[in-house]
């Protein structure tokens, strides 16, 4: 079992930053790649970005490339999001996600078998 709690939400102007963690514990080493993910209000789940805990590889959306930044303390088990120039379609509830099954997508979210509780993210215009 692995356990993943999400903290740093919050409301911010636009233009703002946030940074997000999320905290796994549990069995941490069977983890193969962290990845948040987030939900606007009547939309799919998307994906945000991603890390994969062996390799170190990084991926991000399209939406988010080079606004927000993966980053990660091995020996906390912490990994982070640091969100800058936030737009107000960032607004969304944030979930990490960690995956411990080999062979799925980095980007769906059927491929990831724990969930933190989520973090609200609010950027005003």
């Amino acid at each position: 079992q692995v356990q993943l709690v999400e903290s740093g939400g919050g409301l911010v102007q636009a233009g703002g930053s946030l940074r997000l963690s999320c905290a796994a514990s549990g069995r941490t080493l069977s983890i193969i790649a962290i990845t948040w993910f987030r939900q606007a209000p009547g939309k799919e789940r998307e994906f945000v970005a991603s890390t994969n805990m062996r390799t170190s590889g990084t991926y991000y959306s399209d939406s988010v490339k080079g606004r927000f930044t993966f980053s990660r303390d091995n020996r906390n088990n912490t990994v982070y999001l640091q969100m800058n120039s936030l737009k107000p379609e960032d607004t969304a509830v944030y979930y990490c996600a960690a995956d411990t099954i080999p062979y799925g997508s980095t980007y769906l979210v059927g491929s990831y078998d724990y969930w933190g509780q989520g973090t609200q993210v609010t950027v005003s215009s």
